[in-house]
């Protein structure tokens, strides 16, 4: 009996892990379809879309399929917590939907491959925190294959690159900033 459960659960978080690929790969195409091949001119529009498409999707998820319990807001504080988390996100969605107007998708992921580089910087500056050598060596070839391919880019758009930059900047930022806030929630 707890084989069964064990294989179900497996088979569970695969699907899941599937679902999530498919998904992200899917929107990182079709934004970069509407907003280069079709023309579409409205990235934070597409941005606020894609919000509320997750707010619903995640509250049906929550409320029908019970993936997770329903958490009420507890505080003011927790609401402010989680509407900056909000705003630093959604500003990484927009500034990598402007970048794929400019930019083509495998350079923009390319360069979303320095997150970890941004991620080790924002919290060593927010945090005083080290990591061990090691880390940080292991981010230089990331950082200088971005590089030797950010010169070598035969549709490289300055604007585009900064876009994309800043978004890949503003997740690793999100990412530190939501350990700060969740360890302080205890």
């Amino acid at each position: 009996m707890i084989k069964m459960s064990f294989q179900k659960q497996t088979l569970f978080i695969s699907s899941l892990i599937v679902l999530w690929y498919s998904s992200n790969i899917g929107v990182l195409l079709l934004n970069k379809f509407l907003l280069s091949n079709y023309g579409f001119r409205f990235p934070i529009f597409l941005t606020m879309c894609h919000m509320a498409a997750c707010a619903l999707l995640s509250y049906l998820s929550i409320v029908f399929l019970k993936v997770v319990p329903l958490q009420a807001i507890k505080s003011r504080q927790q609401l402010f917590k989680i509407a900056t988390l909000s705003v630093v996100f959604c500003g990484s969605v927009v500034g990598g939907n402007v970048s794929l107007r400019y930019l083509p998708v495998s350079f923009n992921q390319a360069v979303g491959a320095t997150t970890p580089f941004f991620t080790a910087l924002f919290a060593y500056l927010m945090t005083l925190k080290r990591e061990a050598w090691v880390t940080y060596a292991a981010l230089v070839p990331v950082v200088a294959g971005v590089v030797i391919a950010s010169g070598g880019e035969p549709s490289f758009h300055l604007f585009g690159f900064i876009m994309c930059i800043s978004a890949t900047a503003a997740r690793a930022f999100k990412s530190v900033l939501q350990g700060i806030l969740l360890s302080s929630e205890g």
